[in-house]
């Protein structure tokens, strides 16, 4: 039966009108009508997956799966014989774990909660999970918040878990079949379900970091050892390798944190952390922060020494694109999953970022015997369809620009992809997924996984990158002076590899020795020219800083200590 109130609010919110719903839940409720094309007075039944679809989505959540379930366990007992049901859906809102009594098991399958129902929003109207995955924030759907008639009675309260990179991994979800009217009483739901996210997330961390530096935070000393508010890992120079989404306070101005040095928030070195270890109370483990602010801390010592960069890429054509870079870890331990797939590929990322040379490792490392390289700029249907006409065998498709490709050529290439089942499409583009503007049926085509490759200057395998670029380019005795190896790491790279592989194939020209010192370097792109004095750059680079020395050490590509002895030969001061 249709809730024709309902029904008019919707309306109401359509035309504009401020009805008290939560900004969320009314922005959500105009994307189901505007975007999705949903009509609320229907009452669709849950979408459930398959068998074979929830088996693959079970096996990439395994991971978060198993750092899940110790606090779904613990959370599932202190909500017992309240008849809630708890849900975990990975990033595209399947439920791949499910908690719940199977005195209802009949009534939670048919309202969706349970293993394999799907609750992103462009399926399933408003709702807890949905409206998570779009705003990236804990939400409370409450009975009438929900778009669809088929959810009315259901409340549903969300957080999301966040994997150590600070992308989104899975949702937790606890939802009520029936529940008192006021959305209030769900406000014990709300704080349950947060805190067994941040469990969640501080477990998966401690996890990864087994050989790495951990470092716990809480604002008062009482938990800190047993349930942290947030977790930092660092390397043995003390930058930060991964994070809890709790640690983002640590780094207001909003920009990119891994590879950012802790004692730039913190007013502490990584060879302070022993002090912060177990053996000293935690009412005496304070560290100061930047702002004037403090927190208490507990460092977790590695638990083996350091030793050849951890991968999970057992060589092969894709082991050689990347160090010991947890990002490019993370792109390049899917890529090798999805190469021996049949599944579209669409690879973004900055000019120069290695894109194409990615794809090309993709289909070596995939089953495809053969590899069509097409440049979209231009690219006619009729050059399209003489490209392709004699492709018979399983082939790797390369769409190189695929933002440049024409409109007359879109529908071409979605025609071509269905007619030809043995073309598997792996595109490129330097603009985002979102801003593609390629149409739908098109998008889905080519887009069955996205894979974003870092910018040069997030990457942490930046000297690993210098070294082997310089011996594939040179003879084995070349190398880099301390000087310019340092001038070379502290570049933005606004080319990225491609502005990199130049620079060094001018230098090594230029050299006429075996060392490769700053004169041999060309000019950074779009930079003046350098000033000789070397005290006067130092100086406009600590004002640029506002004399913060971990700042300009890095833009000068020096440690602190270094720039530390330079301010006290030069006998600069910063001002009073």
């Amino acid at each position: 039966m249709t809730d024709r109130h309902h029904v008019r609010e919707i309306e109401q919110v359509l035309d504009g009108t401020q009805t008290g719903r939560d900004s969320f839940v009314s922005a959500s409720w105009r994307r189901c009508v505007e975007l999705y094309g949903m009509d609320p007075s229907r009452n669709d039944p849950a979408h459930i997956v398959t068998e074979a679809e929830l088996r693959d989505h079970r096996k990439q959540a395994e991971w978060m799966i198993g750092a899940a379930r110790s606090s779904l366990q613990s959370l599932f007992r202190q909500v017992a014989g309240q008849n809630y049901v708890l849900l975990l859906t990975d990033a595209k809102g399947v439920c791949v774990d499910f908690f719940g009594d199977d005195f209802f098991v009949d009534d939670l399958r048919a309202a969706g909660l349970y293993l394999g129902s799907n609750w992103s929003e462009d399926l399933a109207g408003t709702c807890g999970v949905g409206a998570c995955i779009v705003t990236q924030a804990p939400v409370t759907v409450h009975q009438d918040d929900h778009f669809g008639n088929a959810h009315l009675s259901l409340s549903c309260t969300a957080a999301p878990i966040f994997d150590s990179l600070g992308g989104l991994a899975a949702v937790l979800d606890i939802s009520l079949l029936r529940s008192p009217t006021p959305k209030r009483s769900q406000n014990l739901a709300m704080s349950l379900v947060t805190n067994a996210a941040r469990r969640v997330e501080m477990a998966n961390l401690m996890a990864e970091s087994r050989r790495d530096w951990v470092l716990r935070l809480s604002d008062s000393p009482e938990f800190l050892d047993v349930d942290p508010e947030a977790a930092v890992r660092l390397d043995g120079s003390g930058r930060v390798l991964g994070y809890t989404r709790a640690a983002r306070r640590l780094f207001p101005d909003g920009g990119a944190i891994l590879g950012r040095r802790i004692d730039d928030v913190l007013g502490l070195t990584v060879d302070d952390l022993p002090d912060l270890m177990r053996d000293r109370p935690t009412e005496d483990r304070i560290i100061e922060m930047r702002d004037g602010g403090a927190l208490f801390g507990h460092a977790i010592a590695p638990q083996a020494p350091r030793t050849a960069p951890r991968s999970s890429r057992q060589g092969g054509p894709l082991a050689g694109l990347a160090g010991d870079d947890p990002a490019m870890e993370q792109v390049l331990s899917r890529a090798a999953k999805l190469a021996r797939t049949t599944v579209p590929l669409l690879i973004t990322g900055e000019t120069g970022t290695g894109k194409t040379r990615l794809a090309r490792a993709i289909h070596t490392a995939g089953t495809a015997s053969g590899f069509l390289g097409l440049d979209c700029a231009g690219l006619s249907p009729r050059a399209l369809q003489d490209a392709c006409r004699d492709v018979k065998n399983p082939t790797t498709l390369l769409l190189r620009r695929i933002e440049d490709l024409p409109e007359d050529t879109a529908a071409a290439l979605a025609a071509l992809l269905d007619s030809h089942g043995c073309l598997r499409p792996v595109a490129t583009t330097c603009v985002g997924a979102g801003a593609l503007g390629l149409s739908r049926p098109l998008f889905h085509r080519i887009a069955g996984a996205t894979l974003n490759l870092p910018p040069l200057r997030q990457r942490q395998d930046l000297g690993w990158l210098l070294d082997r670029l310089l011996r594939r380019r040179a003879p084995d005795d070349m190398r880099l002076s301390p000087s310019a190896r340092a001038a070379l790491l502290g570049r933005p790279w606004p080319g990225n590899l491609r502005e990199l592989e130049q620079v060094l194939d001018v230098a090594v020209a230029l050299c006429e020795g075996r060392v490769i010192d700053q004169p041999d370097l060309p000019a950074p792109v779009g930079a003046a020219t350098p000033v000789t004095d070397p005290e006067e750059s130092l100086e406009q680079v600590m004002e640029a800083c506002g004399w913060n020395m971990s700042c300009a050490a890095r833009r000068l590509g020096v440690n602190r200590s270094t720039i530390l002895r330079r301010l006290r030969k030069a006998g600069l001061q910063p001002p009073a």
